[in-house]
């Protein structure tokens, strides 16, 4: 099964097919490889998920400690009450990955074991929810000067195209970063999952505000792995809001060609002109 979209200056073919029980998304054009794997198949998560994550936390940000982790694997108690998502490169080298932690109803969610929440904060109910967790990329492929979003119709480059060094190779962190969101994303989608939690640096949170992810903080900053401030989103705001304000990112949020998304009504009458925005007064 195929999908094809098209835009200005953006085209992308993606593939889905059933990988040994879990799902794989193969994204020709940015050439990376996206799998899930559910933590409830004992035995079927691969071991290099844990690895990397070791790799990262364990050896080179020294979040956790080497001696506790048996193997050179990282991993913790909420490994089965989880989906696995991780980024390959087309030699099948897994290059990142994240999970999406649904804990037991006795269990606290991972980031409520260091961050406080504010009193006003009504939690949403539980089985609607689950939190963004351990995601990591390989050193090699996070973001350089030259990493751009031009695959991500809606979102401007981060660095102009006349600005990158001659013959260097765009960098693919954040295509795999939003390629591992979008996974997550529809996972989400299917079943029934409404709102994510996140514990993330405020930096990162206000770059994905800006590109219409609506994270809003729901605590005090917090030292987990870090200096970071708990959030939540909720994804049918995000979807709206989406839809209205960013429909190219919609469409490629949601693996559809953007015509087939609802037009508002000054696009319908091309003779109207474009709603003005008001600017606040400073």
């Amino acid at each position: 099964m195929a999908h094809v979209f098209a835009g200005p200056g953006y085209r992308s073919v993606l593939s889905r097919q059933e990988y040994q029980a879990h799902f794989e998304t193969v994204d020709h054009a940015n050439r990376n490889i996206f799998r899930s794997f559910r933590g409830d198949q004992h035995g079927k998560v691969p071991h290099d998920i844990f690895k990397l994550r070791y790799d990262v936390y364990c050896i080179e940000c020294a979040f956790l400690p080497q001696a506790e982790q048996a193997g050179g694997m990282e991993l913790d108690e909420y490994e089965t009450r989880a989906v696995h998502i991780a980024a390959y490169s087309m030699d099948e080298k897994l290059i990142g990955t994240v999970r999406l932690v649904q804990p037991d109803a006795e269990q606290p969610y991972p980031f409520e074991r260091h961050c406080a929440v504010f009193d006003h904060f009504d939690h949403p109910p539980r089985e609607l929810a689950c939190e963004i967790s351990r995601l990591v990329v390989r050193k090699e492929h996070r973001r350089r000067r030259a990493d751009s979003l031009d695959g991500v119709p809606g979102l401007p480059p981060l660095v102009p195209a006349a600005e990158r060094r001659h013959g260097e190779r765009r960098r693919d962190s954040p295509m795999l970063l939003f390629g591992m969101y979008r996974e997550m994303f529809r996972h989400s989608r299917n079943v029934g999952i409404r709102y994510w939690y996140a514990a993330m640096e405020r930096a990162l949170a206000q770059s994905l505000q800006r590109m219409g992810f609506g994270f809003q903080p729901i605590g005090p900053p917090a030292d987990y792995y870090g200096a970071v401030v708990p959030y939540v989103l909720d994804l049918h705001m995000l979807e709206a809001k989406l839809a209205a304000d960013n429909p190219k990112l919609s469409a490629w949020l949601h693996e559809r060609p953007q015509a087939l998304l609802p037009r508002l009504a000054w696009q319908r009458n091309p003779a109207r002109k474009h709603p003005r925005t008001v600017r606040p007064r400073s």
